[in-house]
């Protein structure tokens, strides 16, 4: 995604950590490695249902 040139410089920052968040609250919410959430968040982009359905194959 760009960079919005619109919205402050010091927001515009925060991206880069709000992701790694994303990453750490998914794996902790269904109990997977950090290395197998961040594979399927990158394998199924924007669609959490699909995230999670994959997620919930994965642990059991």
């Amino acid at each position: 995604m760009a960079d919005d040139k619109k919205r402050p410089r010091a927001e515009r920052s925060l991206a880069p950590r709000t992701k790694i968040y994303a990453v750490d609250y998914f794996a902790k919410k269904h109990g997977i490695p950090a290395a197998d959430a961040r594979r399927l968040i990158k394998q199924h982009g924007s669609d959490r249902d699909a995230a999670d359905k994959a997620a919930n194959r994965l642990k059991g």
